[in-house]
């Protein structure tokens, strides 16, 4: 049997402040397969993306262990990035930098020569439909084409786990369509998994495999969105949702 592409086992984060310390992560298991979308659901301050953020090695856990695409989180972190997408919820990109250039300079970030960047990011716009787009300073794109240029940031170093924070939040319908559609195709064409945290809950129903619910920093249900709904005898996965979370302090729910 093969090892998860993402093994997380007990995973915590406290933040020291003046005022006392904060329990944000309290050891968060989760563990996805090759070419699984994996999406993580969760009130505002559950927990989501501080999790996101230690697993992208952007935040140092304060405890437990993760294994990313074969190398050990806290061992290797150089590894664990050279081998993963991460897009953020509020994105990084420079409004005057043209979006052809913000390509080619992540490639040269990840090490690859001017030309081999040139050549990839010509490859990653002819695939998310940015080509028309390469000239353009990012200010002046939409928000479904800003985000499809930070999704192709993602998959610069052909990652074999693709971090998105929030993908769509603040999109209009079609462009979210679009992105779905997009992620679906990451996943088909190059079997890279995927981790999405999301409050939209037709998002999580449509595109996750499964589901991992956290709350106050600890994951109170799992399942696929079938297995959740039938769980909690909802018809909806907005109505399983906060049925799980209505009673997360009491006791977790698994599946």
């Amino acid at each position: 049997m093969t090892s998860p592409v993402l093994d997380v086992r007990g995973l915590t984060r406290t933040f020291r402040l003046r005022s006392g310390d904060v329990h944000a992560v309290r050891g968060i298991d989760l563990a996805a397969e090759r070419g699984e979308i994996l999406g993580v659901l969760g009130p505002n301050g559950a927990g989501k993306t501080t999790t996101v953020r230690m697993l992208a090695t952007l935040l140092p856990p304060s405890g437990g262990r993760a294994v990313v695409a074969g190398r050990d989180l806290l061992a290797d972190p150089a590894g664990v990035r050279a081998r993963i997408g991460y897009v953020a919820q509020s994105g990084g990109l420079d409004p005057h930098c043209p979006a052809g250039e913000e390509l080619v300079t992540q490639g040269r970030m990840h090490r690859l020569s001017r030309a081999e960047a040139r050549a990839r990011a010509a490859e990653l716009a002819a695939d998310l439909n940015l080509t028309d787009l390469l000239d353009r300073p990012t200010a002046a794109l939409s928000g479904g084409q800003r985000r499809r240029l930070e999704i192709a940031l993602g998959l610069v170093n052909r990652p074999e786990v693709l971090f998105l924070d929030e993908p769509t939040t603040g999109l209009d319908p079609g462009s979210r369509a679009d992105l779905w559609d997009l992620v679906r195709r990451v996943r088909r064409d190059h079997g890279t998994t995927v981790l999405l945290t999301t409050h939209y809950l037709d998002e999580a129903d449509a595109l996750a495999d499964r589901l991992v619910v956290v709350d106050a920093g600890a994951v109170v249900a799992e399942g696929t969105p079938a297995e959740l709904k039938a769980a909690h005898g909802a018809g909806t996965l907005q109505d399983a949702f906060l049925a799980i979370t209505g009673r997360a302090s009491h006791a977790p729910a698994a599946v």
